[in-house]
């Protein structure tokens, strides 16, 4: 499952996609679909996810990947932390265990702190604080982030408008996901939750002291409405992730009670934990689906202090925040102001950085990070260059098509253009060899399908056989290889066979079928940073015969086409957890290949991988859903719906060296929200921005 949360203050960027190759994807309001990587992008974290741009924009918070979603509407984007990507973590199936701590009465109902889906969580009821945080970092400062495009509400659960990144940061979740457990959320707002014997009923208790900034206290009526209202007027993923839900309802001020449709879908009640709850007393009497920039009331760490539209917003911390010294709070959210700052692409985004005007960028431009990083500052130590490793899945970023063109139904045009599309040749020409090629809806995880499908997994797709590609039985799925010359004669060899074989001819030097049609289409893109990558693959595509254009927008056209599903071809990333479930409905359902703002974007609709994903969100242990997991992805894969691209396992940051931090990252997230203002070493840094910005020749040089 990918955790429904941005945490933190997150970068901004257009996204959410996936993850990046660097996990989750950096900067940008969650759900933006603008990038991946290379600019990769997912996201998207421990399962989050959370969502990509092609630049490196911002840091995220939480690691997030699409999960991340519901959350990630909020906060950023994601390379990093929290970001991301829109919902619940997770890495395992397995009945949600009941820790030590929790209480289970005779009639089998627990009463516990936090949820699993692996085991026993690691932290008791009561731990004083997480453990790669420093519960004693001292609060204040500022940190001035980066966010592309514009924005023109405070509303990111709806489809209507652009929102403002880093929304996230004014409100609070049921439950937090630790960012070094791949399944695991604690309490937060809910200082108890409570699953029956059968597993059909869940119920959190608030805490007490829980408020808005308005004083007025947080109740179980405000989680019922929050509820009720995204799914009625909220993105197309929300009735996804809450399909299995039958009822919800307040027992009392501080009680809330869902009822399950199943007891199989065993990551629900993680998943409900996720969702950002929302005041209704502010609510009413204003259009929840209407994009507004009317202030909205939280209860977060932090509040909208001032903004301009679509030029910077300035978030300030909430010095009374009710749960600042809460276990799942302590030594994070330390900046007194985070400081967004809008610029309309990567590369004015960049310069900005250089010239002491962004204090943190994620970077996900391979290019960017081996050539645009030697100038005074860092020579100087002012400027810090770091590659942080993580154990997130890394999912898959492709160029898809849409498959509510005709143009792209016949699974042998999809495979040719899989074959002229040369890695090899743009891993060593145009990435510094920083990546790895994607071979997997799952990459980077063991989840992803391997060799010949054996074992349970074979026994899985057995039942489908005649009805899925019988290759995949006999045959290990392989992506082509060249010997990255960029003569790839081979790939367009096969491709032409293969396009015949579809009908296709060249005349003329280029493609018809029978009916006298060309072959043309076009690739949208947001970013221009990945006309590098789409211009290459043009030409290789052109070579073959077809007619093929590049057009890039601004993020919110873009954002306006994909929610329509105006595209013939664009990038996309798709994040994934350690626990894939409830969000593989919005990525590859039928039903959700029909409902416009939803992410399935290749519009993937094929009964046998609607039955296959309720088999992984039914999956009753963690042997199972990986078999069912693999068998999903290998079925996908031999479809051949997508153009996988690479992904790299670490975050690329660069920072102005004015920050404290904790002495390691979670395993699953940037952790961003944990770093802190060094006032010591604030000073000598401002005086060596000056100097290298006036005089000293440049932080803000071209390239």
């Amino acid at each position: 499952m990918r955790p429904l949360r941005p945490a933190g203050p997150l970068p901004a960027r257009p996204l959410p996609a996936g993850p990046s190759p660097a996990g989750p994807s950096p900067a940008g309001p969650v759900f933006s679909r603008a990038a991946a990587a290379e600019p990769m992008g997912v996201r998207t974290v421990a399962g989050r996810a959370v969502r990509l741009s092609a630049g490196g924009g911002s840091p995220i918070l939480s690691a997030m990947h699409r999960r991340h979603l519901l959350l990630a509407s909020l906060g950023a984007g994601a390379a990093s932390a929290g970001l991301s990507a829109l919902l619940p973590a997770a890495a395992a199936r397995a009945q949600p265990a009941a820790p030590p701590a929790a209480a289970a009465n005779a009639g089998g109902v627990i009463r516990t702190h936090a949820l699993s889906l692996l085991g026993e969580p690691a932290l008791p009821r009561g731990f004083p604080h997480w453990p790669w945080v420093n519960p004693d970092a001292p609060k204040g400062g500022e940190i001035a982030l980066t966010a592309l495009g514009s924005f023109d509400s405070f509303n990111p659960f709806i489809l209507r408008g652009t929102a403002a990144v880093g929304i996230a940061n004014l409100y609070d979740r049921l439950t937090r996901t630790s960012a070094d457990e791949a399944t695991t959320d604690y309490g937060h707002l809910a200082e108890t939750i409570e699953l029956s014997a059968d597993r059909l009923t869940i119920a959190y208790e608030l805490r007490a002291g829980a408020r808005w900034h308005d004083g007025r206290p947080i109740t179980a009526e405000d989680v019922v409405w929050t509820f009720e209202t995204l799914r009625q007027h909220g993105r197309p993923f929300y009735r996804a992730y809450w399909a299995d839900v039958t009822e919800v309802k307040a027992d009392g001020p501080r009680r809330v009670v869902y009822r399950l449709r199943t007891a199989q879908n065993r990551e629900l009640p993680q998943v409900i934990g996720q969702m950002y709850v929302l005041p209704k007393h502010w609510w009413e009497g204003r259009d929840f689906a209407r994009p507004s920039l009317d202030v909205p009331l939280g209860s977060g760490p932090y509040r909208i202090e001032r903004f301009e539209p679509s030029r910077s917003l300035v978030y300030r911390r909430v010095e009374d925040y009710w749960a600042r010294d809460l276990n799942t709070m302590r030594g994070t959210a330390n900046w007194d102001r985070i400081r967004y700052e809008y610029f309309r692409d990567n590369t004015i985004a960049l310069e900005a950085f250089k010239a002491g005007q962004i204090d943190f960028r994620t970077e996900n431009v391979a290019k960017e990070w081996a050539t645009a990083y030697d100038f005074p500052a860092v020579r100087r130590g002012l400027v810090k260059k770091e590659e942080l490793r993580h154990e997130i899945p890394t999912g898959m970023q492709c160029f898809a098509v849409n498959l509510r063109r005709p143009l792209f139904q016949d699974a042998r045009v999809r495979r040719a253009l899989i074959e002229v599309f040369d890695f090899e040749w743009m891993n060593a020409n145009l990435f510094y060899g920083a990546y790895t090629r994607t071979k997997s809806y799952f990459s980077n995880s063991e989840l992803a399908s391997r060799g010949l499908p054996e074992g349970r997994e074979r026994e899985i797709l057995e039942a489908y056989r005649g009805r899925v590609p019988e290759a995949l039985f006999t045959e290990e799925y392989r992506l082509p290889v060249t010997d990255g010359s960029g003569n790839n004669r081979e790939g367009l060899r096969r491709a032409l066979g293969l396009m015949r074989e579809a009908g296709w001819t060249v005349r003329e030097r280029r493609l018809v079928n029978a009916q006298g049609q060309h072959f043309e289409f076009e690739i949208l893109l947001t970013d221009p940073s990945f006309e590098r990558v789409a211009l290459p693959y043009k030409e290789s595509l052109e070579r073959l015969g077809m007619a093929v254009r590049v057009r890039t927008v601004d993020p919110a056209q873009y954002q306006v086409r994909m929610d329509a599903f105006d595209y013939d071809m664009t990038i996309e990333s798709i994040g994934q957890s350690l626990s894939p479930g409830n969000e593989q409905r919005d990525y590859f359902s039928c039903a959700r290949a029909r409902e416009n703002g939803s992410q399935n974007i290749a519009g993937i609709c094929d009964p046998v991988i609607d039955e296959l994903v309720e088999k992984v969100i039914a999956a009753p242990d963690r042997a199972e859903l990986v078999a069912r997991t693999r068998a999903l992805d290998r079925v996908l894969l031999w479809h051949n719906y997508v153009v996988p691209h690479w992904h790299i396992q670490s975050f690329r940051i660069a920072y102005w060296d004015k920050f404290g931090r904790p002495p390691r990252n979670p395993r699953y997230d940037l952790a961003l929200d944990s770093w802190w203002v060094e006032r010591g070493r604030e000073g000598a840094i401002e005086e060596g921005r000056r100097a290298a910005t006036t005089g000293g020749g440049g932080g803000g040089q071209q390239q």
